[in-house]
């Protein structure tokens, strides 16, 4: 898939975040000796490119470097490979990180590289993935079992309790994958018994995704629900396949497949107003990257933080590992699509 990529706005990199550089998430401590006149040293290792939502995210890391008050190192890409985002990490420790910012794909295979970054207390600040063992200082991250319960409740509504659901898994070795699956088949087992869910693992991989789909449209040609965990890969392989087969029909016709994806990246946006998919959980790019950021610095200048709510609308949890902000991730449907407090309106295509 050729990724997406954007640029914000001058709006949501205006005074408002400047503004959230002097204010606490929570109320925590600063536990250094000297002040945090300076700009400490950042470490940044994104996750892959071949996303439009990671994509996204990548730009407003650009663009919040400075209102957060932090000087990153050249920026890293792991590509969804473990093994380069050790190595990545390995070169980020190396040229002097005072904190470490990723987003593990991989959230079993990261744990023996966080117990060493640990060692040498070098905090991690990980992004929309809660690594499984090894510390973290913050996993900055919106609730995925939220993700699947609300795609569950719409879809089940949508079809009336009955029909045949496909489902695109993300890796199940990640626990955003396992927590969004597990939500959603739990649910829809409880709530909507009527409904079959098929579930199709993908790794969050378009293609995969897409030859899974057509597969079971040859054997289940009576498919009228779809839940995509993930828009920025799976969004535009879909719609090709459907509008290849002549089943993108607008919502609101016989024989439109009801869908609901997860990202709220602009794409999915415009298929809502289109009627090719019905629903998208935006998951919050732009609060990704504005909180990494705070929390790396603060973790880079001795901050401390406790479970509780914070002053932007999410609550901190304890973890057996570290501590977890989780962020509002809204369901958006047609009704609210154009909502100008969503990052998904505030940034071009």
């Amino acid at each position: 898939m050729k990724p997406s990529y954007v640029r914000v706005t001058a709006a949501v990199a205006g005074a408002v975040l400047f503004a959230a550089v002097a204010t606490a998430c929570n109320r925590g401590s600063d536990s250094s000796s000297s002040g945090s006149s300076g700009k400490p040293v950042i470490g940044i290792d994104l996750p892959r490119s071949d996303s439009d939502f990671w994509n996204s995210y990548a730009q407003y890391i650009q663009d919040y470097l400075g209102p957060q008050g932090v000087k990153a190192l050249p920026i890293s890409n792991s590509q969804n490979d473990i093994t380069k985002l050790v190595a990545n990490v390995q070169v980020l420790e190396r040229t002097g990180a005072k904190a470490i910012v990723m987003a593990p794909q991989d959230t079993g295979a990261i744990a023996s590289t966080l117990d060493q970054l640990a060692g040498k207390n070098i905090p991690v600040v990980s992004v929309d993935t809660r690594p499984d063992k090894g510390k973290v200082y913050m996993v900055v991250r919106a609730d995925n079992r939220a993700y699947g319960t609300k795609a569950c409740d719409f879809l089940g509504k949508q079809l009336g309790g009955k029909g045949k659901v496909a489902e695109f898994e993300g890796d199940l070795s990640s626990i955003n994958g396992r927590d969004r699956s597990e939500a959603f088949g739990s649910c829809m087992k409880q709530k909507f018994p009527g409904i079959t869910v098929y579930p199709l693992p993908t790794n969050w991989d378009g293609a995969v995704a897409s030859s899974k789909l057509q597969t079971l449209l040859a054997q289940h040609p009576d498919i009228n629900g779809l839940y995509m965990q993930a828009g920025g890969v799976f969004l535009q392989p879909t719609l090709a396949l459907l509008q290849q087969k002549g089943l993108l029909k607008p919502a609101g016709q016989p024989g439109h497949i009801a869908i609901i994806s997860n990202d709220g990246i602009p794409q999915e946006f415009d298929a809502i107003r289109k009627g090719q998919i019905d629903a998208t959980i935006s998951q919050p790019a732009d609060l990704y990257a504005k909180y990494a950021l705070y929390y790396a610095r603060a973790a880079a200048t001795g901050k401390t933080f406790t479970p509780g709510p914070t002053d932007h609308g999410s609550t901190i949890i304890q973890l057996p590992n570290g501590l977890e902000d989780q962020l509002p991730a809204p369901l958006v449907t047609k009704a609210d699509v154009d909502d100008k407090t969503l990052w998904g309106n505030n940034i071009s295509k």
